[in-house]
Order: structure tokens, then sequence, then C-alpha cells
């Protein structure tokens, strides 16, 4: 398996690609999708959601990396903020462009991903000395 630091490393990397995903979807949301929002405009809000939630849980990815050089947390919140990212916002995303509906059913998954990860990540540091 990975070290500790090995891992860390990893998700610092993942919340800085993420971080930086969020913002360009962002922009193309703002920007590229301009025309599509207006005539479909309740879809922008869907777009808005996935995007805001897609950068909290990038930046909880360096919440994740700082704590696990603090406690011994493991692995596992930080997987499932990644896990969570492409569920809900993904799902959201590509509601939004789509417009197909049944997206819709997996963006739940993707919420409880990130319930656990942030219940898990307060019960493991919780627990440690």
């Amino acid at each position: 398996m990975y070290s500790k630091n090995a891992m860390d490393r990893f998700f610092v990397l993942s919340g800085a690609l993420l971080s930086a995903l969020a913002v360009a979807f962002g922009a193309f949301g703002a920007h590229a999708l301009k025309s599509h929002f207006e005539s479909a405009p309740h879809l922008a809000p869907v777009f808005q959601t996935a995007v805001k939630y897609h950068m909290y849980h990038a930046l909880a990815l360096f919440v994740v990396a700082w704590v696990m050089n603090k406690w011994p947390i493991g692995n596992l919140p930080g997987y499932l903020f990644l896990m969570g990212t492409l569920l809900f916002s993904g799902s959201l995303y590509a509601l939004s462009i789509t417009g197909i509906r049944w997206l819709g059913a997996i963006t739940p998954i993707g919420g409880v991903a990130f319930l656990l990860g942030w219940c898990t990540l307060f019960f493991t540091v919780y627990k440690a000395n």
C-alpha cells in the first residue's frame, strides 16, 4: 500500500486539480453555456450547485491531507470526497448540460458519499489520541 506521505500528497494533488477544474467548469458554465442556460434557465442553478459542491470538496481534500499529518485517520474520508465529487457534481453537470432527468437519481449517492466523508473524518479524529 501507499505510505502516509504518498497519500497526503495524493490528496493535495487531487485537491489542486479538482479546484482548478471547478474554476474552469464555473467559467465554462458562465460563458460557454450561457445560451444553453438562457433556453433552459431552470438548469443554470443545477450547474451552479455542481460547481459549488465540487469546489467545497476539492478544498476538503486539502483538509484531509492536513489532518492526515496530525492524526491517524486513514484514507477513507479523502476517497469518499473524491467519489462524492464524481457522483454528485458529475451527475449534476451531466443533467444540467443534457437535460436527462434520470441522471438526478445518481446525485443523492454522491451526497451520501460527502456525508460519510465528513462523518468518517469526524469520528476518526475524535477517536485518535
